[in-house]
């Protein structure tokens, strides 16, 4: 005697069939119009066969317990082959319109609603419900508004997509329940900001080829301070987004943007930092007093790392650091003095007179400029304006740079020839 299906498994039967005798037919040659109205059906079709299967999924448990599995998204992985993200996605929609939103579970059935709608709306009443304790509504009041707010999302499901659902959601209550949206935002961005500086890291690992990787999780509103801050040493005018290196090339956005992190840390001003050993955070530079004058050699750093010595005299023109000058049996003769860096009226003073970047064709303002010794101040220039200039941060290190000759014309400027 023949085995009688459940009217369930019946139906299934013929909902196989019925595409068995659409995959036969070739679609190709289908008139526009026809092929229009065909791919509507199919996507509608396509949905709705995905909410059927996340309403069978979040009423399944039973069976992955019947045969040992964790849940019913494993069962599912292991028996159809798909990937466990794709069933854990379908488990999590179909047990949230089983248990908790109905409507959205009814929208996604009478194709009203599709399986990625379905997740935006989930989410942002998820989100909702747990509002609740952050502005103490009464219970009875807080399921109505719940009960406002699917209905609504489900209604705008008809006219708008996942992203423009996403953004209702997120000023959902102004729409529901106005008289307690401002509060509940508050709380929200309260909670979200302590969570930030929970998470908030910053590591740096030595790469061993003279430089080091930063990785740091910052909260939102010091990254945006940060950018801010970066792309004023940048050249905003650029607009491919890119600026010249010194062979010609054009430099990535990135690059730009590390190079000028390079230049914030250098115009840091160490007396408003907070003190670190007993006095102002510094960056001590140890060479002696040959390598200084010369600008020839090496110097070392607090941490044992090295730089060329004219890294060390082009870092004495704008950074908040000491040279520990060595004599000629290593003691140290000079650890540095006040007067080494322009003062702030100094610098308005240089931004008056020079206006601009003072290298040849550099158009760079005076607001993204340093000052520079014309007399280094490792060979007793002084530190006043006669003897200052502004050189943009990349001309700043080409005059520092050996491979670099530099000339200073009657108008003022520095014009500069790479080496042969």
């Amino acid at each position: 005697m023949a085995e009688t299906l459940d009217p369930y498994l019946v139906d299934l039967e013929r909902l196989h069939a019925d595409l068995d005798r659409v995959v036969e037919r070739d679609p190709v040659f289908l008139p526009v119009a026809t092929k229009r109205q065909a791919l509507l059906r199919a996507a509608s079709a396509s949905s709705r066969a995905q909410a059927v299967l996340a309403r069978l999924v979040g009423c399944a448990d039973d069976v992955a317990d019947a045969e040992g599995h964790r849940d019913v998204a494993s069962w599912l992985t292991h028996r159809s082959h798909d990937s466990l993200t794709t069933t854990r996605r379908v488990q999590r929609l179909g047990v949230a319109c089983e248990q908790r939103w109905h409507r959205v579970g009814l929208g996604l059935l009478g194709g009203r609603v599709t399986a990625d709608q379905g997740h935006v709306i989930v989410a942002a009443l998820d989100e909702l419900a747990c509002g609740r304790d952050l502005v103490d509504a009464p219970a009875e009041e807080w399921a109505e508004v719940l009960v406002r707010a699917e209905t609504y999302l489900v209604e705008q499901a008809v006219d708008f997509g996942p992203r423009e659902l996403r953004r209702l959601g997120e000023r959902l209550l102004e729409v529901v329940a106005p008289q307690w949206a401002e509060e509940l935002e508050r709380r929200q961005l309260e909670a979200a900001e302590r969570a930030a500086r929970r998470r908030t890291t910053l590591s740096v690992q030595h790469q061993g080829d003279g430089t080091a990787l930063i990785r740091a999780r910052v909260p939102e509103s010091v990254a945006l301070r940060v950018t801010t801050m970066l792309e004023a040493f940048t050249n905003p005018r650029k607009e491919d987004g890119a600026a010249a290196a010194d062979d010609g090339r054009r430099l990535p956005y990135e690059r730009r943007l590390g190079e000028a992190f390079c230049s914030l840390m250098e115009a840091l001003d160490p007396a408003r930092l907070p003190l670190h050993g007993g006095d102002a955070t510094t960056l001590v530079i140890t060479m002696d007093l040959a390598t200084l004058t010369r600008g020839l050699g090496t110097a070392t750093l607090a941490d044992g790392s090295r730089i060329t010595a004219g890294e060390a005299r082009r870092l004495a023109c704008t950074a908040g650091l000491v040279p520990a000058v060595l004599g000629t049996r290593s003691v140290p003769l000079d650890l540095g003095h006040a007067t080494r860096l322009f003062s702030p009226g100094q610098r308005k003073a240089l931004a008056i007179r020079d206006r601009e970047c003072h290298a040849a064709g550099c158009s760079i303002p005076s607001r993204w400029c340093e000052a520079h010794h014309l007399k280094p101040w490792s060979a007793g220039g002084r530190t006043d304006l006669a003897n200052a200039l502004l050189l943009c941060s990349h001309h700043h290190h080409l005059i520092h740079d050996d491979r670099y000759l530099h000339q200073r014309m009657p108008n003022g400027d520095i014009r500069f020839a790479r080496r042969t």
